[in-house]
């Protein structure tokens, strides 16, 4: 594995020039998510420079721009009030969730070595639809009491929510006014003009000058000093009460960026017609977010608008994201001070817009259209998402998920299980292999599987061997068998053990690989005679026709004493 990005300079106008037009978009959303999420606009400014730009040097999508986002954002609002509110002595509580920043890293590197990459994005849409929408409502829940002019309550969104009355009764008409004016910037800026100048850096710009020539005299609450110079070391904090909250949050932080990289890692695929390499990419968000943590920045992940941007603008490697990062960096160096008049009504506006933004609404207007088993898993994602905890509801939703998908494939696949005795048009016989069949007069039983056998098919499986009796040979056919699992093997040995018990003969004919890997795990195998195991489907027809012609020659009463037996499969 190559260490560093694609970096090469090709293309060193278009890396250049996308750069910076990504780190215009970035500035006021660093400033936003860095206020939102409570950690101050110098924690949101220094986790834009530093994740952009480690993981554009180490990741695996050369044009993915990386910076804080909104679902990481809300994640990181709750990390904070949470260790703040339980260790409110010296900043403790800060310093444990900059903590929790380091180990979300540390996570996404040992992701990305695992090569976990492809496993990450393999989450039902409708759970994926769900969360992001949760965290979009989240995320304009929490901007409420900043968008009506005040301090954010204790709570969180219940707080938030729980206070809303008294939120509303004490709204300040000026800052409100701001929030108002900058979401409508937002909203109606004609999409010609967008394409020229970003909205959010429009807002930003007209909101502050508006808030200084107008309301000069007013008191509105302002983003105030951010410190010039480089951040200083932030060393892990934790305490042995907090380890395992902290543990947790770090794991729901990583899970979330990495789906959140991944799925942007697709859009820049899709544009440049080119591949990620997703392990890669989680080594690179890692390493970003471990570094950011270290120095006093949020956590954040692949920014879909950023590196759509940088795409349009030219950028087609990781010099764009090294650019952007370099860009930001001489901003917080030496423009920080510039930023203490902007308003935090209006950094609400633009954190409003986003939350509005991550909402699916496509999928919210038809989801009951496409089905309702689905809706309903959205709708109770959601819910879980914004009331209760975030990894609750992605474990809720996927489980369910999976359990109804089971469902479905176990009801598809029961089709694939068939015990006959005669001729079945179903399954593919030869001429000769259906007059042998038919000629055992039912006594030969040929048990035919095909596709993979998961565990749902497991009671088909023994559904099929309660059906049938009064057989004397039993012949299973793996021919179309690529997967053999657990559950269903144990079905079968249960099939074949009573077989073997009542005297019956069993062939198995067609197993190959890790399906014939499988049964010989059983012990079972071993009560198996090896003539009856290497044989074709025809010759274990053939054989079986000769000892059922053998049992019709013995003497009724003979007969019914060794071989018909009471009922099996």
């Amino acid at each position: 594995m190559q260490l560093t990005n694609q970096i090469h300079f090709r293309n060193i106008r278009g890396d250049i020039f996308g750069g910076l037009t990504a780190a215009v978009i970035a500035l006021p959303m660093a400033l936003t998510f860095g206020v939102a999420s409570g950690a101050g606009a110098e924690a949101g400014l220094w986790g834009a420079v530093l994740i952009g730009f480690f993981a554009a040097v180490f990741g695996g999508t050369p044009t993915l721009i990386s910076e804080p986002t909104g679902p990481m954002t809300v994640v990181m609002t709750a990390v904070i009030a949470n260790l703040t509110a339980a260790n409110p002595e010296n900043g403790m509580g800060m310093a444990m969730a900059f903590t929790v920043v380091m180990l979300a890293g540390i996570f996404q590197i040992l992701f990305g070595f695992l090569r976990l990459g492809k496993y990450i994005t393999l989450m039902p849409y409708t759970v994926i639809s769900g969360f992001m929408s949760g965290i979009g409502i989240i995320l304009i829940i929490l901007q409420t009491a900043p968008f009506l002019g005040q301090g954010s309550p204790k709570g969180g969104v219940i707080g938030t929510v729980t206070n809303l009355p008294t939120l509303i009764a004490n709204i300040n008409p000026i800052e409100t006014i701001l929030a108002v004016l900058t979401v409508a910037i937002l909203v109606l800026m004609p999409r010609k003009w967008k394409r020229i100048l970003p909205p959010q850096l429009v807002a930003l710009i007209l909101g502050t000058v508006l808030s200084l020539v107008f309301f000069s005299g007013v008191d509105i609450r302002r983003i105030g000093e951010i410190a010039v110079g480089l951040p200083s070391l932030r060393l892990p904090v934790f305490t042995t009460q907090q380890l395992q909250l902290m543990v947790v949050d770090a794991l729901v932080l990583a899970t979330l960026g990495c789906i959140d990289a991944l799925l942007t890692s697709l859009v820049a695929d899709s544009l440049t017609r080119t591949e990620h390499d997703s392990n890669k990419e989680l080594m690179g968000q890692g390493l970003g977010n471990l570094v950011s943590g270290l120095f006093g920045g949020i956590p954040g992940a692949g920014a879909t608008m950023g590196t759509v941007v940088n795409i349009q603008a030219g950028g087609r490697s990781a010099l764009s994201g090294i650019a952007r990062a370099l860009a930001l960096l001489v901003v917080v160096l030496w423009a920080a001070p510039l930023t203490k008049s902007i308003p935090l009504a209006v950094l609400a506006g633009i954190a409003l817009k986003v939350g509005i933004d991550i909402i699916d609404w496509g999928f919210l207007k038809r989801a009951h259209k496409i089905s309702w088993k689905a809706s309903l898993i959205m709708y109770g994602v959601i819910l879980l998402t914004v009331f209760v905890d975030l990894i609750v509801a992605v474990g809720v939703g996927v489980f369910v998920a999976n359990i109804l998908t089971i469902e479905r494939l176990s009801a598809h696949r029961a089709d694939s299980v068939k015990a006959i005795t005669y001729d079945d048009e179903e399954i593919q016989l030869s001429q000769e292999e259906k007059v042998l069949l038919d000629q055992g007069d039912g006594r030969i039983v040929l048990f035919h599987l095909s596709g993979p056998m998961i565990f749902g098919v497991a009671k088909a499986i023994s559904r099929q061997h309660n059906a049938i009796e009064g057989f004397d040979v039993l012949i299973l056919d793996f021919s179309d068998v690529p997967i053999l699992g657990v559950t269903a093997t144990l079905a079968l040995e249960n099939a074949i053990q009573e077989a073997l018990d009542k005297g019956r003969e069993v062939f198995i004919v067609g197993a190959t690989g890790k399906t014939r890997k499988r049964l010989q795990s059983l012990d079972i195998w071993q009560q198996i005679p090896p003539e009856n195991i290497e044989l074709t489907r025809l010759e274990a027809l053939r054989l079986s026709r000769t000892m059922v012609s053998n049992y019709q020659n013995y003497a009724p009463s003979q007969a019914k004493a060794n071989f018909d037996l009471s009922a099996d499969i």
